[in-house]
């Protein structure tokens, strides 16, 4: 995953500086997303399922240690990284963020430019390996094989067809904007007619029958290989 596609969720109240961070990570390449509250947060990255979290201590509503406890006790957002920003400089709050299961810890005031090398550090450190054999239920995607089955019984998908699909698969349960998809897929950047996802999508659907309903449209957004059983 490059800074390109990544999609970094910062939690913030302070309006300043959420509009810093944002700034720089734009500015670094990262696509991000906000909230100003812990509610919010909390609910944003399960939904999102952000490549990077950076996550204010002191928030309205839910704290921001307690964000961090149970997104890493949650197996679907466990794997999250978690860059700690707040005020709080003492030792025993820097160990408490740690034990908490945050991956770094930045204090404020803070440099920009460490803490967009900071994210990128922690995307790379969380990078998965690639896998060769794509399962869910009955379809199984081979990567080195260039093979894709549905019960036993081979599909025939186009090479950009095959491209689009394993990528859905390894990002299953993490929403792909269709700009996202048009770079990691097509290799496109800038102004393309996004049209060219849907008409994809729909033919690898078809091609897979009943297990085409497994790539979920999340409408305004783009695409999500479902995560649910």
């Amino acid at each position: 995953m490059t800074a390109m596609n990544a999609t970094v969720l910062i939690i913030e109240d302070e309006p300043d500086v959420l509009d810093l961070v944002v700034f720089h990570l734009k500015k670094a390449g990262f696509q991000t997303a906000t909230a100003r509250d812990g509610d919010a947060g909390f609910a944003k990255a399960r939904d999102l399922l952000p490549a990077a979290l950076v996550l204010d201590l002191m928030l309205p509503g839910m704290e921001g240690t307690e964000i961090c406890k149970r997104l890493k006790a949650d197996p679907k957002t466990a794997h999250i990284p978690i860059l700690m920003l707040t005020a709080k400089a003492e030792e025993v709050d820097r160990v408490l963020g740690l034990e908490l299961g945050a991956d770094d810890y930045v204090t404020k005031p803070f440099s920009p430019r460490e803490l967009v090398l900071r994210v990128k550090k922690l995307i790379e450190r969380g990078r998965p390996r690639p896998v060769e054999v794509l399962t869910w239920g009955d379809l199984i995607v081979d990567v080195a094989k260039h093979s894709v089955t549905v019960k036993g019984k081979p599909v025939e998908l186009t090479a950009t067809e095959f491209k689009l699909l394993a990528t859905l698969m390894e990002r299953r349960g993490r929403v792909q904007t269709r700009d996202t998809l048009l770079t990691d897929v097509w290799g496109y950047e800038g102004d393309i007619d996004t049209r060219t996802v849907d008409t994809h999508v729909r033919r690898v659907r078809e091609k897979l029958g009943k297990a085409g309903e497994l790539i979920e449209t999340v409408r305004g957004v783009g695409y999500r290989f479902t995560d649910r059983p």
